[in-house]
């Protein structure tokens, strides 16, 4: 058979179920053969950035890695944010690039360039085809290293005189191995000095939203009442209706919630992945007592330096820690100061719950109404800018990956993409975006992709005309800001153009019924909220003023 139908025929072995991206001269064998499958569907996106955001989704969301598709040069390079993202993200990716013939790779060629070392730099692995027979090693490699934690992005590369010549080789069967667990030592010695803590808390990162990982969590925490502090990505490991649940931390200015990490004499870090929010913010001395249970062991750094590792299959490690617990009984802790830094911030929350304004909506009103309309097992994902930070503090979770923030690298133009992905996973859950309008401009194209689909996802913009966050960041630092405004389209126009369903919200009380209306419409629609970022000063000047008891 040809290697580009090999190609095909091993990742259908391997289980992917789609590849998104955008066709081209270099990958057109490849693209023939896949078209020939009944088990991959290739998504036609309108930019390879889409599709990289789309791979990175279904990713996060299934645990195994989807295709994100272009050829050779641009096609390549227009695929790098979307793959760092995931890669930094944790979310496992296959990225698939085709390439000039191996006979004028040697010079100077038509869009030829190094897309192996280029990619290198964002993904866990990557290597060029150069011999057919090596196809069925090369893909079973590929979506072993994709899969393995800490997941991420594996870019495979096939050269079109590769993709056309013959070959005899068969796929290899996918064989899955189980993950190493802890030594029993260890767990012991771990839980004794749980026990022997006075306020212990637990700081869950992105490796408890493994569906595992979050059910053994929530049996750790309901026999030993700890409260759990999550980081941005691991919303909803733990249930944000449970009294040890300690909402989010990781935003740059101190909030309510670090003083429950202040106060503890005990960090017990479970799945914290440093990307995300840096020790040096929670640990500034260094002399924190801290129990580190990972995947992997920690990374190095004198803010971060466990007395004891737990280095294995995290629901596992769990497991063992909760034979333990059930034996031990709950402690003679002291989490009353958890207990306030829950009741201060569930108060908060609730604060601007029957805001009545209009022209501008403030933050906290307009996700108050979100969580009233989205079910537990619905889907919210946030794009980067200064909304982020308002989901971040004030959007909660009862399920695992039920809110998707990229918080790793960070980048804008997530949303849009991820949502059309998040519906192909879940057609069956409501799926909706919140994108500055920065950030929903950078792959408004994509609005043609949902049409096509059909994905009735629900896209909400928050208005303001600028760089919010760039603002607010620079207000903090320099007391001003530079020319960040910018002028948008008319929405309605816009959603209209591409056939989606558009709505424009202006009075607070409004909000939830259009919500609910918007997921009732067929196909996806768009509501533009003109947003009240005044409160984004008001936010930090409050938080500079919280002064954590003693």
């Amino acid at each position: 058979m040809k290697a580009s139908d090999l190609f095909v025929r091993c990742l259908e072995a391997e289980g992917i179920e789609y590849v998104f991206g955008v066709p081209g001269e270099e990958n057109a064998d490849f693209v023939m053969s896949l078209s020939k499958s009944d088990k991959v569907e290739f998504i036609l996106t309108r930019h390879e950035q889409g599709a990289a955001f789309m791979a990175d989704v279904y990713g996060r969301l299934t645990g195994q890695p989807a295709g994100c598709l272009g050829t050779l040069g641009p096609g390549a390079t227009n695929l790098v944010t979307g793959v760092a993202n995931a890669n930094m993200d944790r979310s496992p990716m296959l990225v698939l690039t085709g390439q000039g013939s191996t006979a004028r790779q040697h010079k100077e060629s038509h869009q030829i360039m190094d897309a192996v070392s280029m990619f290198q730099a964002v993904t866990k692995w990557s290597t060029s085809i150069i011999q057919p027979d090596s196809l069925p090693e090369i893909v079973r490699k590929a979506v072993r290293i994709a899969r393995s934690e800490k997941p991420g992005a594996v870019h495979l590369e096939l050269p079109e005189d590769i993709a056309k010549r013959d070959t005899d080789m068969e796929p290899i069967a996918p064989v899955r191995f189980r993950r190493p667990i802890p030594a029993e030592e260890q767990i012991d010695r771990a839980f004794d000095m749980l026990c022997r803590a006075r306020r212990p808390v637990i700081l869950a990162g992105n490796g408890c939203i493994r569906i595992r990982a979050s059910q053994q969590l929530r049996m750790f925490c309901e026999q030993t009442d700890i409260g759990v502090i999550s980081t941005f990505m691991a919303k909803g490991c733990v249930n944000m209706d449970e009294d040890y649940c300690l909402f989010t931390i990781g935003l740059g200015a101190k909030d309510l919630v670090a003083c429950a990490i202040d106060a503890a004499d005990m960090v017990l870090a479970v799945g914290y992945d440093m990307v995300e929010y840096h020790p040096h913010l929670w640990n500034p001395d260094g002399t924190k007592t801290i129990i580190h249970a990972d995947f992997q062991p920690a990374e190095i750094d004198f803010h971060y330096h466990p007395e004891v590792e737990l280095i294995g299959d995290l629901a596992q490690t769990l497991a063992m820690l909760n034979e333990r617990a059930r034996v031990n009984g709950k402690m003679d802790w002291d989490l009353s100061r958890e207990k306030r830094v829950r009741e201060e911030m569930l108060g908060e929350f609730a604060a601007y719950k029957d805001d009545d304004t209009k022209g501008k909506l403030r933050p906290q009103k307009v996700l108050w109404d979100v969580r009233e309309v989205m079910g537990p097992s619905d889907i919210l994902l946030s794009d980067v800018g200064a909304h982020k930070m308002w989901i971040a503090r004030h959007y909660h979770c009862h399920e695992p990956n039920t809110c998707l923030i990229p918080n790793g690298f960070c980048s804008m133009g997530f949303a849009l993409p991820g949502a059309i992905a998040a519906s192909l996973v879940h057609p069956d859950r409501r799926i909706l975006a919140i994108c500055g309008d920065g950030g929903f401009l950078m792959n408004v194209q994509e609005m043609e992709t949902a049409r096509r689909l059909g994905v009735p996802i629900v896209v909400m913009v928050w208005e303001d005309g600028g760089y919010g966050l760039i603002s607010w960041k620079q207000e903090q630092q320099f007391n001003s800001h530079t020319e960040l405004e910018f002028t948008n389209p008319d929405w309605l126009e816009l959603a209209r153009a591409f056939g989606w369903h558009g709505h424009v919200v202006t009075a607070s009380r409004d909000l939830e019924a259009t919500l609910e209306a918007a997921f009732e419409e067929e196909g996806p629609s768009l509501i533009v909220v003109p947003i009240d970022y005044e409160e984004n000063m008001r936010l930090i000047k409050h938080l500079g003023e919280i002064v954590c008891p003693i």
